[in-house]
Parts: C-alpha cells; sequence; structure tokens
C-alpha cells in the first residue's frame, strides 16, 4: 500500500530548509563498504557495434564473441552504429532538460497519481523507513501504443511527446537487433529469445533529473538495484558521471561514450540466458556541484509470457537454474524498495 507522497528533490531544495533525514542512507549490503562518493574504478567494458553483429566476416564473429563475453561478466555493453542520429539523441537530451527546468506547476499537470506508477514526481513510498532516493522521474509507458496514458505526457516543451513517439519507434528497432545478436552469440536460433519478450512486450521509459546534492557521502542518486526488465537501454549524462555497476562486491563506474546507447540486461534475461548472462547491480551517486540527467527505457516481456531458461542452454552439465515466471516486473517493484533480489525468488 502506497504511503503519502512526499515532496520533489527539486521542492525540496527549493524549500531551503535543509535535508531532511529520510534520504539518509546508511550502508547496509555488499559493495557498500566504500563510501557513497569514493572514487571508483572505471569498468572494462567494450563498446560494440551493433551492425557488425550480424556479419558473417570474420570482424562479425569477433564483435559476437566481444558481446558474449560483455554479457557474461559484466551484463552491459555500450552500442554504437546503432541507427539512431547523434542530433536525434541530442534532441532526447535536450527536450529532458528543459521539462526539468519548468516551473513546478507546469510538471505537476503531469504529476504521478497515488496508486500509479506513472506521470511525474517520485518513486512511491512503500513503507515507513524507506529511504528516498535523491530523484525526480519522469516515467511513462511508451509500448503498446494502447498502454499509453497520455494524461502524462507534456505538452511542454514543445515537440516533447512527438519525439518521445519517434524515440520508441527507432529504440523498436535497436532492441529487435539485440535480441536477435543475443541469440546468435549463444548459438541459439536467432529469434529465441524474441519469441519469449512477445509481441506485445511493454517499453517504459523513465527520464531522470539528479539536483545537485549537498551530502553526496550520505545520500544517493538510485539505490542499489538490478532491473526487472529483459533489457534496459540507458542514455545516461553526457558530462556528468555517477552511474556505476557492482562486480565481485566492488563498484566500478560506467565510462561516457560520446554517441552510443549503454545496453544492460535485466533478471529476465539473465533467467532466459539460464544464468550465462548476468543482470548487473547498479547504482547512481550524486553529485555536490552538478545536475544529472538520464534517459532509460525498459524493455519488459508481456505479461501473458512465461519466462524460462531457453531449452538449448539447458544439459546435464548446466542444469537448469530458474522456474518459469510470468508477470516478473510487479514482483520487482516491492524487492526494490526492500533492497532484495528479485531474482533469488525465481531460483528452483
Amino acid at each position: 500500500m502506497e504511503k503519502p507522497k512526499f515532496k520533489t528533490v527539486q521542492e525540496v531544495v527549493a524549500a531551503g530548509e535543509g535535508l531532511p533525514e529520510r534520504y539518509l542512507h546508511e550502508p547496509t549490503s555488499e559493495g557498500e563498504s566504500q563510501p557513497l562518493n569514493g572514487a571508483v574504478p572505471e569498468m572494462d567494458i567494450p563498446a560494440i557495434d551493433l551492425s557488425l553483429l550480424f556479419s558473417s566476416s570474420e570482424d562479425g564473429r569477433e564483435e559476437l564473441k566481444k558481446l558474449h563475453s560483455a554479457l557474461s561478466t559484466w551484463g552491459v555493453v555500450q552500442v554504437m552504429n546503432h541507427g539512431i542520429t547523434e542530433e536525434f539523441l541530442d534532441k532526447i537530451y535536450k527536450l529532458t532538460k528543459q521539462f526539468f527546468a519548468l516551473p513546478t506547476e507546469e510538471k505537476h499537470k503531469c504529476a504521478r497519481e497515488t496508486g500509479n506508477i506513472q506521470g511525474y514526481g517520485n518513486d512511491m513510498i512503500l513503507s515507513d523507513n524507506q529511504v528516498l532516493d535523491w530523484i525526480d522521474r519522469l516515467f511513462l509507458t511508451t509500448y503498446p501504443e494502447d498502454k499509453r496514458q497520455l494524461q502524462f505526457w507534456p505538452q511542454v516543451p514543445v515537440g516533447f511527446s512527438e519525439t518521445l513517439h519517434e524515440y520508441t519507434m527507432k529504440q523498436r528497432v535497436v532492441i529487435e537487433k539485440f535480441f536477435k545478436a543475443m541469440a546468435r552469440s549463444l548459438e541459439l536460433e536467432e529469434n529465441c529469445f524474441l519469441k519469449m519478450y512477445g509481441e506485445n512486450a511493454i517499453m517504459n521509459s523513465r527520464f531522470n533529473f539528479f539536483p545537485p546534492c549537498p551530502r553526496p557521502d550520505k545520500v544517493i542518486g538510485i539505490k542499489p538495484h538490478a532491473d526487472g526488465s529483459a533489457i534496459t537501454l540507458l542514455l545516461p549524462d553526457k558530462d556528468v558521471e555517477g552511474l556505476q555497476f557492482l562486480k565481485d562486491g566492488k563498484w566500478y563506474k560506467a565510462p561516457i561514450v560520446p554517441d552510443t546507447i549503454l545496453i544492460n540486461l535485466g533478471d529476465q534475461m539473465e533467467i532466459m540466458s539460464n544464468g550465462i548472462y548476468k543482470s548487473p547491480v547498479h547504482r547512481v551517486v550524486t553529485n555536490r556541484e552538478k545536475e544529472r540527467i538520464s534517459v532509460a527505457t525498459f524493455c519488459v516481456p508481456g505479461p501473458d509470457k512465461e519466462i524460462q531458461p531457453a531449452n538449448g542452454l539447458v544439459s546435464e552439465a548446466r542444469p537448469r537454474l530458474y522456474k518459469t515466471i510470468t508477470k516478473y516486473a510487479e514482483l520487482h517493484y516491492k524487492y526494490y524498495q526492500q533492497g532484495r533480489r528479485t531474482i533469488e525468488a525465481a531460483l528452483i
């Protein structure tokens, strides 16, 4: 049951009343022995050329090997030559910045309603002791089109809704290619994962805004979690770092690579790959001086779809690790706010 909504972070900052205790984060889980704003090394992940993954040339085979290696160790890659122009991605960044710079009353025209994840504001508060993330967001279901709740789609800045529709259609092409490439990299029939993902798969876009934070050592932008999606496409801020991934108990920062889309796997892809490919735990840290934006698109299998390890990835040598699951995303949100890993519930 959702608790009463809290002020947005921008409203907290504007009120000038200091930092509410609800945001103070106490280290509790693995990888948190390092201070929140401590220096961390950069991830060593490759930039994958999406256009090469379908080539039968030696370069194409090498690119598939790179993809397999990155997804089985990190669960995340930077994708280049994805077919979306830099100018168009710049437009997405610009409209995101313009939306969060609007007056409060204009943004509140898109305000999230109690019990509904879609709209502008902050995330649902499910318990009295839930630590709040230092983030304001606009969350919109973008596909299928009949699932759009257009009352939450901004009319200002002008062109926001039309550009988001266009971006959604462009992303669908990238998503289909990426699922096929993952299947190829595991020597499966190339539509194997797409069939499980389904024709009615859901796309949710989340526009994130992280204002400068007075206590980056104690306040987190997004708490550590793994995604409940199959895959997530992310446009990170082009200038300000903040996204970090956990590997072997240590945090690493994601590199900023111009003109790429960062794709990380979610739990449902780890299940489909029978644990060969990883759904990484990640977080966003805050910055004392600079604001930061990002745009994430969560690609979630259709709610009617049964998600399970692909038959070709189960053998005597590699037994099946996960149960068959449905409606995983619903379970995921509850676990996320409690700081727990949902995928543990899917283990056999």
